[in-house]
C-alpha cells in the first residue's frame, strides 16, 4: 500500500499546503537519534514500523538476508496483546492506553515476518489481535474500533493471507472483509466506473480513491504486497456481487486513470499544483499485475524506471521497497531499474544485510536503540510537502482523511 500516515499529519499537511507553497525541509539535527536497526533517517514517529516491515519483505523478495538486528528490532515493537503501534521509541516500555495501535503497522509487521520466516508466535499473536478488532462489517480500520477503510481492510487481508488464513471466513457477526470491500466498491459508470473509496464522506456517498482502489484490487483478490503476475482477464466493469469482480472492476478503473495521464497517476494536495504520485502508481502496477492486467502495468513501471529515482531517495527505504514490488509483479530486474539498483539503494539506508555484501549504510549506524521525537510531527509535514502525496497515507491510508 502506498506509504501511509496519520490523519492528523495529514490533516496538517492539508492545511499548510492551502496557505502556503512547499518549502524544503529542514535537515535532521546531527544531535537527533533514531534506533541503529531502523531503515531510513527521518522521524520514525508515525512510519518506524511500517517503513522497516517493507524494507524488510522487499529485501526477503530479492534474496537479500537482512541484518538480524533489523528484525530483531521489529520484533521488539510488538505490544503483549499481538499488536504494532506505528513506532514505540522504548519497546521495553509496556504498550497501555496512551499506546496508538496501528492495524496497518501490524499487518505490514505480519508480512513481513511470515516472508522471513522463524516468527510463527510474533505473527500467531498479531493476527489474533487483528481478529480481535475487527468491526462488525467485517473490515478494519487504521485504529481499533475505527471505522472500516479500504486500505486498511485489504492490508488486513493480506497479512491474514501471508499467515495461512482464509480471509473468507475470518468473520465478524457473519461479516467477512470481502463483504466490508464489496461495500467500498463504487458502481460502474460515472466518475466512479468501478473504483474503491477510502471510506463513505459525512453524508455516506463514495468518492474514487486511486489509492484505495490499488489496495481494494489487492485485498479483493486476497492478496498481499508481494505478487507473481496473474492470470490474464477480462478487465471490463459490470456489477460487483463478488470479491473478484470488484477487483477487476477496480483494475478497468485504474488502467483507464493510468493511460489518461501518460501512464501514471496524478495528485495533489490543497493549493497545490497537481504533481506525478509515483507511490500510487507503483501500488497500481502490483494491483494490475496480479489481476494479470499486465499490458498497463508494464506501461506504468517503464514510466516509473524512468521517472521515479528522485522520489525514492527523497522518501526513503518504504519508496524504494514500492519499486521492488512493481519491479517484481512485473518480471523487471530491480537491480537495473532505469539504470538503478534498487536493491543496493535500499540496503544503503539502513544495516548492511547479511547476505548482500556491504552497499552502505548509514552514518548514524552508531546511534542507540532509543528513538528521539525532537522533529514530530511538524518535521514530517516538511517531509510530506516536499515528497509528494506519492509518499503520504497511508502509507497505511495510514489514518488516512477521506479524498476525492
Amino acid at each position: 500500500m502506498n506509504v501511509r500516515r496519520s490523519a492528523a499529519v495529514l490533516a496538517a499537511v492539508a492545511v499548510i499546503g492551502a496557505a502556503t507553497p512547499a518549502a524544503a525541509a529542514p535537515s535532521p539535527s546531527p544531535s537527533q537519534a533514531f534506533p541503529s536497526a531502523l531503515y531510513g533517517d527521518t522521524d520514525p514517529k508515525f512510519d518506524g514500523v511500517w517503513r522497516q516491515s517493507l524494507a524488510l519483505l522487499a529485501q526477503d523478495t530479492v534474496g537479500v538476508k537482512p541484518a538480524a538486528k533489523s528484525v530483531q528490532w521489529l520484533v521488539r515493537q510488538q505490544c503483549a496483546d499481538g499488536s504494532f503501534a506505528s513506532y514505540r521509541p522504548d519497546p521495553a516500555a509496556k504498550c497501555d492506553a496512551k499506546t496508538m495501535l496501528d492495524t496497518n503497522a501490524t499487518s505490514a509487521a505480519v508480512q513481513a515476518l511470515t516472508a522471513l520466516g522463524g516468527h510463527d508466535d510474533v505473527t500467531g499473536k498479531a493476527v489474533d489481535w487483528l481478529k480481535s478488532v475487527q468491526n462488525e462489517d467485517g473490515g478494519w480500520g487504521y485504529s481499533p474500533g475505527g471505522a472500516s477503510d479500504t486500505n486498511s481492510t485489504s492490508i488486513v487481508i493480506g497479512a491474514l493471507a501471508a499467515a495461512g488464513e482464509k480471509p473468507d471466513r475470518v468473520e465478524k457477526d457473519g461479516k467477512s472483509p470481502y463483504d466490508a470491500l464489496l461495500k467500498l466498491a463504487l458502481p460502474c459508470g460515472g466518475d466512479g466506473d468501478g473504483a474503491f473509496a477510502f471510506q463513505p464522506d459525512k453524508k455516506g456517498e463514495l468518492a474514487a480513491n486511486a489509492d484505495a482502489t490499488a489496495a481494494g484490487v489487492l485485498g479483493a483478490l486476497g492478496q498481499g504486497m508481494v505478487v507473481k503476475p496473474g492470470k490474464k482477464s477480462d478487465a471490463a466493469c459490470e456489477k460487483a456481487e463478488t470479491p473478484e469482480q470488484a477487483a477487476a472492476n477496480g483494475a478497468s478503473y485504474l488502467t483507464a486513470a493510468l493511460a489518461k495521464d501518460d501512464n501514471h497517476l496524478m495528485s495533489a494536495l490543497a493549493g497545490a499544483e497537481p504533481q506525478p504520485d509515483y507511490g500510487n502508481t507503483a501500488d497500481a502496477v502490483v494491483a494490475l499485475a496480479a489481476r494479470g492486467d499486465t499490458a498497463q502495468a508494464e506501461k506504468s513501471v517503464r514510466w516509473l524506471q524512468k521517472n521515479s529515482a528522485s522520489w525514492a531517495a527523497q522518501s526513503g527505504p518504504a519508496a524504494y521497497a514500492q519499486l521492488i514490488f512493481a519491479a517484481r509483479a512485473t518480471g523487471t530486474n530491480p537491480r537495473d531499474f532505469g539504470g538503478a539498483d534498487l536493491v543496493k539503494q535500499l540496503n544503503a539506508t539502513g544495516p548492511a544485510p547479511q547476505t548482500a555484501g556491504k552497499t552502505g549504510t548509514k552514518a548514524s549506524d552508531e546511534k542507540e536503540d532509543s528513538g528521539s521525537d525532537f522533529f514530530g510531527v511538524w518535521w514530517y509535514v516538511g517531509v510530506c510537502l516536499v515528497a509528494g502525496v506519492g509518499i503520504g497515507f497511508l502509507f497505511t491510508g495510514r489514518k488516512k482523511q477521506q479524498q476525492p
